[in-house]
């Protein structure tokens, strides 16, 4: 579901120069592809804009399912379905240039205590009778 940002009930509109008809394959075992074609506002086929194809599978990991969503750059959808393997293989990649970078964020948030310069008031016990208590 697409969503533009600040987006309320009452600003809402249909940006109807951009619509398309969705359709999807797959292969019953990993592949899915939804095929976006592009239409005029009275659902006749927009020639004037290209196809899109988004890829869509989901692989298991040991953390468990990761569901992957990416466009393929195609012009038919036998091309897309040929396209598919590169689309996730990239798609993973991306992911874990991700996660690679959200750790390199979160390691440079740790804040690591300095050493404490020496000085300040001296242990406790009685003044000049070297007993503590």
């Amino acid at each position: 579901m697409a969503t533009r940002p600040g987006m309320t009930p009452d600003s809402m509109s249909v940006d109807v120069d951009n619509l398309y008809r969705e359709e999807t394959y797959t292969d019953l075992h990993a592949a899915s592809i939804r095929q976006l074609t592009p239409v005029k506002s009275d659902g006749s086929r927009d020639p004037d804009r290209p196809l899109q194809f988004i890829g869509d599978t989901t692989l298991m990991t040991q953390m468990g399912p990761l569901p992957l969503q990416f466009a393929i750059e195609a012009e038919s959808l036998e091309q897309a379905f040929e396209g598919f393997p590169q689309g996730v293989r990239e798609a993973v990649e991306r992911l874990n240039e991700r996660a690679k970078e959200m750790a390199r964020e979160e390691a440079s948030r740790i804040v690591v205590p300095s050493k404490m310069p020496g000085g300040g008031l001296p242990g406790g016990g009685l003044v000049g009778t070297g007993k503590l208590g």
